[in-house]
């Protein structure tokens, strides 16, 4: 228990799997209520029956405005408040540019940046009342682009430069905007690249280091969220330790 985060309700997307499954865990053990949102709901109904303190099941697409809208509602209505939201779900098709399937472009601009800017929208009126936090998942990639993972990149680089905007707007009325930029995680992330060639590069990757566990970035955000009101913690890089870029 976390006297900072008793209480305090979390909004965390992508809580289906890996890092956001980590994190709203991690923060329901803290005392925070959590409402865990995703699109696959028999994940999150097995989350809900593992947690120690109160997980609420949403369902979300965050590439649909509506489904934004309602998972922040139905958070708001069901605790009467929302104190953080954890701007977490994400997907990565690896490939190169030359010859690329454009709809896998379209499917990560809508997910990773249109969808965190969806949620933001939809939670910032919200977290302005309760002088809350919001929380940006990027990456590395976010920081430093590489061949394979451009259109990747550009999603995280806009979500870096979306909440840099969004701190700049708020920051006056007592949001704090954090952006968390997680190196080489082990989850499914990965999987979901279709080019063989480009899997097989991230598992030797995988393979060449300790990577890290989604529960380290799960802490990271913790650590972010537990600080005293008036210390904003505006990024957070959080690499292995064996990791290079």
């Amino acid at each position: 228990m976390n006297e900072k985060l008793e209480s305090k309700v979390v909004l965390v997307t992508g809580a289906s799997s890996g890092i956001g499954r980590a994190t709203a865990l991690a923060l329901s053990k803290a005392g925070a209520l959590v409402a865990a949102a995703g699109r696959r709901t028999e994940n999150l109904q097995q989350l809900v029956k593992e947690a120690r303190g109160e997980i609420l099941a949403v369902e979300l697409d965050v590439t649909d405005r509506e489904s934004a809208q309602r998972a922040v509602s139905t958070t708001v209505e069901h605790f009467g408040r929302l104190d953080a939201l954890v701007n977490n779900a994400g997907l990565m098709l690896a490939g190169m540019v030359v010859g690329a399937n454009t709809d896998e472009w379209v499917r990560m601009v809508e997910t990773n940046l249109l969808g965190s800017m969806f949620m933001a929208d939809a939670a910032l009126p919200h977290l302005i009342e309760a002088q809350g936090t919001l929380i940006q998942v990027s990456s590395t990639s976010g920081r430093f682009a590489s061949a394979g993972a451009a259109v990747y990149s550009a999603t995280k680089f806009g979500i870096t430069a979306f909440a840099e905007a969004v701190r700049q707007e708020v920051t006056g009325r007592g949001v704090r905007v954090v952006v968390v930029e997680p190196g080489f995680v082990e989850t499914e992330l990965t999987t979901h690249t279709t080019d063989p060639v480009m899997r097989d590069a991230a598992d030797q990757i995988g393979q060449s280091m300790r990577t890290l566990q989604p529960e380290n970035i799960a802490d990271a955000i913790v650590f972010a969220l537990t600080q005293p009101e008036h210390v904003s913690i505006n990024e957070l890089l959080v690499r292995p330790t064996d990791q290079v870029h």
